[in-house]
């Protein structure tokens, strides 16, 4: 692809800026119907099929840049420092929306939702398990104490983790060498 402005072949920095606004607005509409799905369920089940779909949408990003960009050929080095731009930009984006959301949507909804659940759970189980919803509700309410710069570290830091675990698969599977004859 030509960038239309200097004539120039775009670089793979680029193509991963490109690709990586697209997951980044796919995990921002993705993340929406999380608090929702507070209210409706099914858009819970939504939310968490997305959120498997997310390293197969990856790897069709990766193999349409391949494809498109490269000829049919790119190797594991390429592969992976577009994966991992791709899904680093990603992560940006959809910081700034999660910081916003936090910051001037949430009022403490998605923690308050979860406590009352658990709360609810609590009482119907005993043993091991009421001690492990005791630790639940314990860590969601350290998790109401932050402010939405901390969830927003927090929420990167987790996609950094998970994006970084399916980077390497990604790129193993993107990988394609041209056929010597």
């Amino acid at each position: 692809m030509i960038d239309m402005t200097s004539n120039k072949p775009m670089t793979l920095q680029q193509h991963a800026m490109r690709f990586g606004t697209l997951m980044g607005l796919f995990w921002i509409l993705k993340f929406i119907l999380l608090p929702v799905g507070f209210t409706i369920p099914l858009l819970q089940l939504l939310f968490l099929l997305l959120t498997l779909f997310v390293p197969i949408l990856g790897y069709i990003y990766v193999r349409k840049y391949r494809e498109r960009e490269c000829g049919g050929e790119l190797n594991f080095l390429q592969a992976f420092a577009f994966t991992s731009l791709m899904y680093l930009f990603a992560i940006v984006l959809v910081a700034m929306a999660h910081y916003i959301y936090f910051r001037f949507i949430d009022n403490g909804f998605i923690v308050n939702t979860c406590l009352e659940q658990l709360e609810n759970i609590k009482y119907s189980v005993s043993g091991e398990m009421e001690t492990s919803v005791d630790q639940m509700i314990e860590a969601l309410n350290l998790a109401g104490a932050l402010s939405p710069k901390q969830i927003m570290f927090q929420l990167v830091a987790q996609n950094l983790f998970y994006c970084g675990l399916i980077t390497i698969p990604t790129a193993l599977l993107a990988t394609k060498r041209k056929k010597q004859f």
